[in-house]
């Protein structure tokens, strides 16, 4: 998903973005009073959304936890952010923001695909409201463009976040809190990588010699 400028200059109130949201055909995420136009994520970001998705369900079947797509809305506590991350899993029965039944208040795992567009939001200003949710145990950022998963996970005791990643698609990230492995070979299933850039040094030796081949004299026959 990508965020544009913000609809208006001024500042709502949590409940005059819902009444907004709740009108609109569009999405919309809500930062510090500010409302943001979402748009839809590209075939990568989608592909990878719907593996993983894929992936979790097996593993979640039969358990007391359940999953959500971006289509679902949570909340930080205080009321600073409603926003619509890519894949949602809460355990036990969900806690909503009201009767409406459309804001989730306890998610346990958040997992974002990270976009060009978003990646910076995803890393800083979602992360540090986030962490606002007592019941968030695991944040999970997908790149796009590398096989690459970071995991941030809160220990039971204590509030700094441990960080790994799992790198490459022979490696497999594990999510204790749920009891699931996601391994990156299935993540990133039919999505094509760019290819390596070449090297500097490369570059430099391909650039010299072009202008030793430009530079070389013409021979002239002799009369």
């Amino acid at each position: 998903m990508t965020l544009s400028l913000p609809q208006s200059r001024i500042r709502f109130t949590p409940e005059e973005y819902l009444k907004f949201e709740r009108a609109s055909e569009t999405k919309h995420e809500y930062i510090d009073g500010f409302i943001y136009a979402m748009a839809g994520g590209s075939p990568p970001d989608n592909q990878i959304g719907f593996n993983t998705i894929g992936e979790l369900r097996l593993q979640l079947k039969g358990t007391r936890c359940r999953g959500f797509t971006s289509d679902q809305k949570i909340r930080t506590d205080p009321q600073d952010l409603f926003s619509y991350p890519d894949i949602t899993i809460v355990c036990g029965e969900p806690i909503f923001h009201d009767q409406h039944k459309d804001v989730i208040l306890n998610p346990k795992v958040i997992i974002e695909v990270l976009s060009p567009s978003t990646e910076s939001h995803d890393r800083v200003e979602k992360f540090a409201r986030y962490q606002k949710i007592k019941t968030l145990t695991d944040y999970i950022l997908i790149a796009q463009d590398r096989p690459s998963i970071e995991h941030f996970a809160r220990p039971k005791s204590g509030s700094k976040w441990r960080y790994s990643l799992a790198i490459g698609l022979t490696d497999e990230l594990v999510i204790s809190s749920i009891k699931c492995k996601l391994k990156l070979a299935d993540i990133y299933d039919l999505i094509t990588f760019p290819l390596p850039k070449p090297a500097l040094v490369s570059v430099l030796d391909e650039i010299a010699e072009e202008q030793l081949t430009t530079a070389k004299p013409s021979r002239r026959k002799k009369r």
